[in-house]
């Protein structure tokens, strides 16, 4: 049985050191390559921190709302539990979810999230797709056709979760990104077998001179950079 765990949090802003804190949590569970429907999802009174205008207008969690919350003593227990010995996935995790979250856990005397238990899909969307000029999570769920429209007036912890666990399973499905030379021989023979193109394909037959090639050095000089073409 293989058990992914996809989370996400919403805080009072972005820094635990100076005292900003978890205020929402949501993951998503997902078993053999199949999201469940079985999910985490908790609000957490911050205890007397404020949360700042510009961290409301992304979440929209107020002090208000969140002031009847169980606090996070009473929430990580149950976070734990659901995790089990499960890998854990966010996005972004190994920057900010992963220590915010280990920062809240370890200040309660409690387990944190091992590192050898922690992934992070814009390091894997980093290694394994070839075309996004963005990895955020936005970017990425445009990139694999998954829909966002539920984070279209504020994000929420489970929300983004949500999206997390089919953007991970959409890139547990890529290969790892092949080298530069993997993809030239590949373009190449694939070149070779094209009907218009083809290994008997019209070619030159005689060699370039001295000049000409001092001509395509310049231009791969200034026109394409780290170019593995030069002389």
């Amino acid at each position: 049985m293989n058990r992914i765990i996809c989370f996400d949090t919403e805080t009072t802003g972005f820094n635990y050191s100076g005292g900003d804190r978890v205020i929402e949590i949501g993951a998503v569970e997902i078993l053999d390559g199949k999201i469940t429907g079985n999910n985490f999802h908790a609000y957490i009174n911050p205890e007397g921190k404020m949360i700042p205008p510009d961290a409301y207008m992304v979440h929209k969690l107020s002090n208000e709302f969140l002031g009847d919350k169980p606090t996070m003593r009473e929430t990580a227990p149950k976070l734990l539990d659901f995790i089990g010995e499960s890998m854990v996935v966010a996005h972004n995790g190994f920057d900010f979810d992963f220590p915010f979250i280990n920062h809240e856990l370890s200040k309660l005397g409690l387990p944190t999230i091992p590192r050898n238990r922690q992934d992070d899909t814009i390091v894997i969307a980093r290694n394994r797709v070839f075309g996004p000029k963005e990895f955020s999570l936005d970017a990425l769920a445009k990139w694999f056709g998954i829909s966002t429209a539920a984070r279209a007036e504020a994000h929420g912890a489970l929300i983004d979760a949500e999206i997390l666990a089919r953007l991970y399973l959409e890139l547990a499905t890529v290969a790892p990104s092949e080298s530069i030379e993997d993809i030239i021989e590949k373009h190449a023979a694939a070149c070779a077998m094209h009907p218009k193109i083809g290994a008997d394909f019209p070619r030159r037959n005689f060699i370039p001179t001295d000049t000409e090639l001092e001509v395509h050095d310049d231009f791969v000089k200034n026109n394409i950079k780290d170019s593995i073409w030069l002389n």
